[in-house]
């Protein structure tokens, strides 16, 4: 007997949710169902907050990897729903996997990636409403591909006029970059701040179709700013990056 498929989850849904402070997870990678979360306490990395060591900075300013937007999302997502060494089990399911693909394809799920030569060994992805970018997961398969993702997410979110960058869960990781711990009155406050300036609401996101959810609204941060600060059609360079983090560290 096998296991059971799991359930398609509807993006809108998903936008409801988020734009009340709650998300999805599972048990396992393979789990038919997702339960949903809404943290009494909240990480959050606040952008002028940054933690950018000396030893990060050198790596970024070296372009130690290529770092790169939405080039591989749908392998950055399989690769942070792989078990590791670090992390035995997963939290996202194939439900969840699927929703995402579908929210990237829509232009509201976004990933940053981190390559050696053509290699992927890091990463991170997660979704972006109004102003706010909330961070699902990130992964490492070499030393500093994470701190550099997240490093380079901070600097493309403030190029974008982000307000809100939300971590979900506090770990020693997060909080070694800057990141705190706020109660849920003062997080739900934060995120209508950085909703409102498009008028995104959990009845309008449980309401209105996909499509008109991803239309581009005037006020929503840009997660593309950053590129067009670059002085070639490269990627922003890591020195560029540093500018920004300079500023916010």
């Amino acid at each position: 007997m096998t296991d059971p498929a799991p359930a398609p989850l509807d993006p809108s849904l998903l936008l409801g949710a988020y734009s009340v402070g709650v998300f999805p997870m599972a048990d396992s990678r393979d789990a038919a169902d997702v339960y949903w979360v809404e943290p009494r306490r909240r990480a959050i990395l606040p952008l002028d907050g940054f933690h950018l060591s000396r030893s990060l900075r050198k790596v970024i300013a070296a372009d130690r990897f290529r770092v790169t937007a939405d080039q591989a999302f749908e392998r950055i997502i399989a690769l942070c729903a792989q078990a590791a060494d670090d992390r035995p089990e997963t939290w996202i399911n194939g439900a969840i996997e699927q929703a995402f693909v579908r929210l990237h394809a829509l232009g509201l799920a976004h990933s940053v990636e981190c390559w050696d030569g053509a290699t992927l060994v890091g990463g991170l992805y997660g979704l972006a409403m109004g102003r706010a970018f909330f961070g699902e997961s990130m992964v490492s398969r070499a030393p500093n591909a994470s701190k550099v993702a997240i490093a380079t997410l901070v600097a493309r979110l403030t190029a974008g006029g982000f307000t809100l960058l939300d971590c979900q869960f506090m770990t020693d990781h997060l909080a070694s970059l800057g990141a705190v711990e706020i109660d849920r009155s003062r997080y739900m406050a934060l995120l209508g701040d950085a909703l409102s300036a498009t008028g995104s609401s959990a009845g309008a996101a449980s309401s209105a179709s996909v499509d008109a959810a991803s239309a581009a609204s005037e006020g929503a941060g840009d997660f593309f700013a950053l590129d067009r600060l670059a002085s070639s059609d490269a990627a922003p360079s890591g020195k560029l990056t540093v500018q920004l983090l300079a500023h916010t560290s």
